[in-house]
Formats: structure tokens, sequence, C-alpha cells
């Protein structure tokens, strides 16, 4: 744990944890105090004795509950709470090994290389001010080539000398103008021609979608690219563009790719999240026919991942024994019980999450600082249309959502977004040509809007 995430865990109680989710997530209590209290753990553990720090293990979770409640949106906030890798997977995808299909160690394959993306990016700024100065005196090179006056093999003489010092002096003189008129804008309408890499990338992604082939993809690539030399193109460009290209170019070379990946790795062993979902679809031990490669192998090749193990990657093994699962599913045709013992036994807190109510669905619209309706208003005021909903208005959308959820398949707070695009469709196709740029939208107008399709259940199954 590096020390801009150990400051930032520190500063995170698990309280404020659940503060800081409620700004984006309504209700579900229970659930985020789980999460709060797997975060601040990993801080406590930190503090450890050495001895002891590798005997605390993650106490991974399983949420259980409908689509649409919000348990990818806990998990991801929480990430983002902590700065740690994160990345969502479904359990469906995967097949057990030795047969085609995605293998379970890519999940770690693929935490490793979001961890890679971060540190590099942390890396590039803390170097970022180096890497613009470099720039800026690449481009001035451009701008003002450096004078190739020279005194020939052997002469020696005052006056050479001294007309080579004035020179050198006049051209310093210009370089320090143009970098004047560069830092004031003066010189944005210029264009300039500069060299950049080629970044056409070799064919060989043909074989990416066969299970298993992923980190042999990765290490042709790195094997061939190292056989042929990067091509250059020459481009013209403006100076505001060439300037940032030139930057990009002098950041990548100022990165240490070997410090970015033992930050890395380190990240992803110490701070690593995933996000298990659809994990009721693979549960089920009953014996059917023929090897079941979709579930309980699936669930055999999982645990020795989530009970702790060592992953090759191209960045070199990485052990999972401390990175944070957090599985989740509806469970509408299993249960937990129905995993593996063994697998059970390494999600040991188990918390389940509430269908949302109507007063839910009310807040979801406005409380959160993504809410739908301030999504919405934002949208059309580029339109130069201002909407303003009613507290009415807004009852009425939840008491439709919950009706249309009860009716048809249950998709939790989803069921907004079909509703909103439905009741706002005129005003969002006509906004531009709309003379009346204030528009109420009250119960009466979405009642109005959408009573044909909740009077037709067919009509409402296809449309809502």
């Amino acid at each position: 744990m590096d020390d801009k995430q150990a400051q930032r865990l520190e500063s995170l109680t698990p309280r404020q944890i659940v503060e800081e989710l409620d700004r984006y997530v309504i209700g579900q209590r229970d659930a985020k105090r789980m999460v709060a209290i797997a975060l601040r753990t990993r801080w406590r553990r930190q503090r450890l004795p050495e001895h002891l720090r590798d005997e605390v293990i993650p106490k991974n979770i399983i949420m259980i509950g409908p689509t649409g409640v919000g348990k990818t949106e806990i998990s991801r906030r929480l990430a983002k709470l902590a700065l740690a890798p994160f990345i969502k997977v479904e359990a469906s995808k995967f097949t057990e090994v030795g047969y085609v299909g995605r293998d379970c160690e890519s999940m770690i394959r693929d935490l490793v290389e979001q961890a890679v993306t971060m540190a590099k990016a942390d890396y590039a700024q803390r170097i970022q001010k180096k890497a613009e100065v470099q720039a800026e005196e690449r481009l001035l090179d451009l701008l003002l080539p450096p004078p190739t006056t020279k005194a020939p093999l052997g002469i020696f003489d005052e006056a050479t000398r001294d007309a080579t010092e004035t020179t050198t002096e006049g051209h310093e003189n210009t370089r320090s103008k143009l970098r004047l008129q560069l830092r004031e804008g003066k010189l944005n309408s210029r264009s300039v021609e500069i060299e950049v890499k080629d970044k056409s990338s070799l064919p060989i992604g043909v074989i990416s979608n066969i299970g298993g082939m992923e980190q042999i993809q990765d290490q042709l690539q790195e094997m061939l690219g190292g056989m042929f030399p990067a091509k250059k193109k020459r481009r013209v460009v403006k100076i505001p563009e060439a300037l940032e290209l030139l930057t990009q170019e002098e950041a990548q070379k100022l990165i240490d790719m070997e410090t970015v990946v033992k930050e890395a790795v380190a990240k992803t062993e110490q701070n690593g999240i995933i996000f298990l979902d659809e994990i009721d679809k693979i549960a089920g031990r009953e014996r059917t026919i023929g090897p079941d490669v979709s579930r309980e192998g699936v669930q055999r090749d999982l645990l020795p991942i989530v009970e702790g193990s060592t992953v090759t990657t191209k960045y070199g093994p990485v052990k999972t024994d401390h990175i944070l699962f957090i599985a989740a599913g509806a469970f509408h045709a299993a249960k937990p019980s129905d995993l593996i013992p063994e697998l059970q036994g390494r999600f040991p807190i188990r918390v389940e999450l509430n269908p949302l109510t109507k007063e839910d669905f009310i807040r979801i619209l406005t409380e959160p600082q993504n809410a739908l309706i301030k999504q919405y208003t934002a949208l059309l005021e580029t339109e130069g249309i201002t909407l303003d909903f009613t507290r009415e208005a807004l009852e009425e959308i939840a008491a439709t959502a919950v009706l249309v959820n009860d009716r048809t398949e249950n998709i939790g707070a989803r069921r907004l977004f079909t509703i909103m695009e439905r009741l706002l469709e005129d005003i969002s196709f006509d906004a531009p040509t709309l003379t009346e740029k204030k528009i109420t939208i009250d119960a009466l107008a979405v009642k109005n809007r959408l009573k044909d399709i909740i009077k037709d259940e067919d009509l409402s199954r296809f449309i809502l």
C-alpha cells in the first residue's frame, strides 16, 4: 500500500465510507456497512507486525439481491474511494480448464493490467512537469534549429570565436522570445512538422478469443515488437497539438516501467478488489450427464484463486491471498448453500440487499450526485430548455416503476431509465425546435404519457 493510499484509507472511517457511498447508492445500509468494515480492515492489517499481517485474510462477501439494487455500484464506488485496482467479471463466462472459453485465472491478469494502467497514470502525473519542459525544448528546436556555424578544424583565431559567440547569443535571444510567445499562446495558429510513432499494431489479434491464449498473445506482441523497430511517420500539426504529442512521447520515455510494474503488482496483491457477478449462475451441485464445465467445474477452478494461489501474468507471478472478492447474485433459482462447501467457506460474510420501494425510487431520482433527474435536466439545458419536475410527478414515476417491476421482470432501479426515456421522448426529439423553453412535468403529464403502456401488460413488457 503506497503512502497516498494509506493516507486515504486512514482518513476514511467506516462511518465516513458509508456516508460517501450514500452519495451514489440509495439504501442498502447493511451491504454498505459490510464493505466499509472490509475496507477499514485492510488499513488495520497494514499496521500489524509483519508476522501477523500475512495471517489476516480478507473476509470475502456475497451480496444477495435482485438486479438493479446497487450491488455493482457499491463495489465500484468502494474501489474508487480506496484508490484500488478493481474489475467486474461475470462468473458465467468462465469455463473449466481444458475447455474452450475464458479460464478463471484471466481475471487476475485483467486486474494486474488495470493496476499497471493506474500506476502508469500516477507515475506520469509525477513526471508531467519534467515531460512538459523537455517537450517545449524539442518544439523550440523544431521552430528554431540550433546554429550550425562552427570554426573550421584547426582554426582558433579570435575573430572566428567572436563570430560564433555572437551567433549563439543571438540564437538564445530569439529562442527566449519564441519560448515566451509559445507560453502566451501567440504561436497557436502556426503549424509544425513532427515525427510520431506509428501505432498500427501487429495483426495477431485473431487468437485472442481462444481460451487461455491471452498471455501467449501478449508475449508474441512483445517479442515481435522488440524484433521490429517502431515505425515513425511525419505529420504537420498545429503548435498546441504538437506540444501535446511531444509531451506524451517524453512522458513515455521518462516512465520507469520496472518501478511501475513493481508498484502495480504490489497494489494488486495488497489492495485489489474483484467483483464476481452472477455467482448464482454457477451454483448447483446436481449431477448431469457428462462434465458440467460451466458450474461445478468453474467453482473448483475459482476455489484456489479465492483461497490464495500464485497466478502467472506477463508482469510476473501475482499472489491472490489478500485480494478482496465481492461476489453477487440474485439467487432466484439457487441459494448460496448450493455452492460447493469449500467455496462457501471462502465467502464467510453474506448480506442480503433489499428490493427497492417507491420511496427508494423517488430518492434515486433526486438525491445521488448522478441522479437521473439531474442528468436529464442538465442534458436538456444544453438546448436551452429548463425542465421542472413536481413532487407529484416524481411520485407517479416511482409508482410506475414499482408497478412495472411487479408485473414484468424486476430489474430494480434500471426500470427508471426505460420510464424516463419514454416520458421525455417527444421533448428530447423536438428540443432544438421547441419555442417553449420552460417545461413543467407534473403527475398528469406522466399519467397521460404512460397510461396506454401501463394498461396494456403485453405492451409494457415490450416497451418498458
